[in-house]
């Protein structure tokens, strides 16, 4: 490289340049993993017109079909499944969806410009909207699908209850509904001392940590 910091020593900028290297490796995989995602074939079509409850234009609580969630033209629906509950018999969010949709909120209000983006969680509106609320959250659009197979149809909900982290993109076309990619990575055989996952690009929290000697941590 051409650049150097004040006070860096050889042994550090050689060291320095061969991550570079792997850097430039990763943006390149990066970049071919989309444009792979990119071209995949059509996906299975959604075959129920899932009833979420949401709110209404006039702020009130009402039934909301998924095909009523690509608004304004836009043919790219975007779910992020929110864990609330985390667990069966819990009354809880999980913290670490909470902290994810935390950025997702800054978010929102801009990429409604390009893509429909919801969440969605199996706990009743009233409780996710409430947990919104505490949270400041104010871009982005909530969604019950308690009463549905919604989450447990696209891996977003174990056998036992057990809610998962799970993000899923559909795509409209020719007036058909049908499932485009999902983070299925979560469910892939892990490296030891890894975790799932299975969302890192969409998560500036585990990205910046990554940039620290301290890494991501446990």
């Amino acid at each position: 490289m051409a650049i150097t910091f004040p006070g860096e020593t050889t042994e550090y900028r050689e060291a320095r340049d061969r991550l570079l290297a792997r850097e430039l490796e990763l943006r390149r995989a990066i970049e071919a993993v989309a444009a792979a995602r990119r071209a995949l074939p059509a996906g299975g079509p959604v075959s129920e017109d899932y009833v979420f409850r949401g709110l209404g234009p006039d702020g009130r609580e009402t039934d909301v079909r998924l095909s009523e969630l690509f608004a304004d033209g836009k043919d790219t629906l975007v779910v992020y499944h929110l864990m609330f509950p985390r667990s069966p018999g819990s009354d809880l969010p999980c913290p670490s969806c909470t902290g994810f949709l935390a950025t997702f909120d800054g978010l929102g209000a801009s990429a409604a410009e390009r893509i429909n983006l919801a969440i969605v969680a199996r706990a009743p509106l009233e409780q996710i909207l409430a947990h919104a609320r505490a949270q400041g959250w104010d871009r982005l659009r909530f969604y019950s699908s308690g009463g549905t197979s919604f989450n447990r149809d696209y891996h977003a909900e174990a056998e036992n209850g057990q809610q998962l982290p799970m993000t899923n993109v559909f795509r409209r076309a020719a007036g058909e509904i049908r499932h485009f990619w999902g983070s299925e990575l979560f469910y892939a055989p892990t490296d030891p001392g890894q975790d799932p996952r299975h969302n890192d690009l969409l998560d500036p929290y585990s990205g910046l940590f990554d940039l620290t000697p301290e890494g991501r941590g446990d």
